[in-house]
């Protein structure tokens, strides 16, 4: 793992299920962390389930908070095993200003 993978890793593996209480690491929501390009980094997560009503806030939470982490250029976050995975990852993964990154 990169630097920087580790350090987004433990960042957004703190963040906190509202309706659990516990953390995205605890529960595993988090299945990989990488650095596709230098400062790009990609977070693959699963929801805690396919149906999950907060999915789109987990991964722009995901986003926000990786986003802060200095040496962190872009992020690229996708859910997995969601009934609207493919709906969350395009707009999550959109630039400002409607243009994909």
């Amino acid at each position: 793992m990169t630097e920087l993978e580790e350090k987004v890793a433990e960042k957004v593996k703190a963040i906190i299920d509202p309706e659990t209480g516990l953390s995205f690491g605890d529960m595993g929501l988090i299945q990989a962390i990488k650095e596709t390009e230098s400062g790009v980094v990609q977070v693959d997560f699963i929801p805690t389930s396919p149906f999950c009503p907060i999915a789109f806030q987990f991964a722009y939470n995901i986003k926000d908070v990786a986003k802060q982490i200095e040496g962190v250029k872009k992020v690229r976050v996708y859910v997995h095993g969601h009934a609207m995975e493919a709906t969350i990852n395009d707009a999550i993964n959109r630039e400002e200003g409607g243009k994909k990154e």
